[in-house]
């Protein structure tokens, strides 16, 4: 299991829910932190409690459906002279449900998409050049296992375009120490899973650091929370090494 202690995870989304839980997990581990949040304040929590845990911690604030906004994010961590390690894309947005499927406006699709698909892709592509120069990199974007619901396609083909467009990417890396993998937390009681999902958002660890932790130079699986309930992070990344496949498109739940 790779050592993640003194080095720098851009975690988003990670004032609360799942963000937070990863940002607190990779803290405990030694991992300092770039802690992204709509707006500064909406991180202080977090930062507080991962500064805490004897970590170095920033934090840098962007609405992702501002695409000009993800773009002056990437310069004020640039700014901050750090190298980034790992980066683990969390932030997402379900714009809404629509029981009257057939009336989704395309604002649905449009406000999916720059959120849940183009802002963590130009997150990639900014930092991807950088992870080669210095051989190593390790990014978890995280997925959704919806399917078979129009009533919400855009967040649904967002997602589906994230799955596509990141292990196609992860493809060119396969074999080289910048690992880039999916994750699926499944569904979790956050602002985006809503009050009556079955799962509390404590229970999508390990599964949803896993791709921060593995250190075999595989790329392009996708590691479904569910699968890793109840193991410690050791035996997580043990199995994930020993078991897990590339992702074939295939949803399993």
């Amino acid at each position: 299991m790779l050592d993640v202690k003194g080095k720098w995870a851009l975690v988003t989304g990670a004032a609360r829910g799942i963000g937070y839980g990863v940002a607190m997990c990779l803290a405990e581990h030694g991992c300092n932190l770039i802690l992204q949040g709509r707006t500064k304040e909406h991180c202080d929590k977090v930062l507080a409690d991962v500064k805490a845990l004897g970590v170095s911690a920033f934090v840098v604030s962007a609405e992702f459906s501002d695409l000009e906004q993800v773009e002056n994010m990437l310069k004020d961590i640039d700014d901050l002279n750090v190298p980034v390690d790992i980066i683990l894309n969390n932030a997402g947005i379900q714009v809404a449900y629509r029981t009257e499927y057939l009336k989704t406006p395309a604002s649905d699709y449009e406000e999916s998409f720059k959120i849940n698909t183009i802002a963590p892709m130009m997150i990639l592509y900014h930092f991807l050049p950088k992870m080669e120069e210095r051989g190593f990199g390790r990014i978890v974007n995280t997925t959704s296992g919806i399917r078979l619901e129009p009533e919400q396609a855009g967040y649904s083909a967002s997602k589906a375009a994230l799955d596509k467009v990141t292990t196609d990417l992860a493809e060119k890396y396969d074999g080289t120490d910048i690992c880039i993998n999916i994750t699926d937390p499944g569904w979790c009681r956050t602002d985006l899973g809503g009050p009556k999902a079955p799962n509390s958002p404590e229970s999508s660890l390990p599964g949803v650091v896993i791709g921060a932790f593995i250190d075999d130079k595989k790329s392009g699986r996708n590691f479904a929370a569910p699968d890793f309930h109840g193991l410690t992070l050791e035996e997580a990344v043990k199995k994930a090494q020993e078991n897990y496949p590339r992702y074939t498109g295939t949803i399993g739940f």
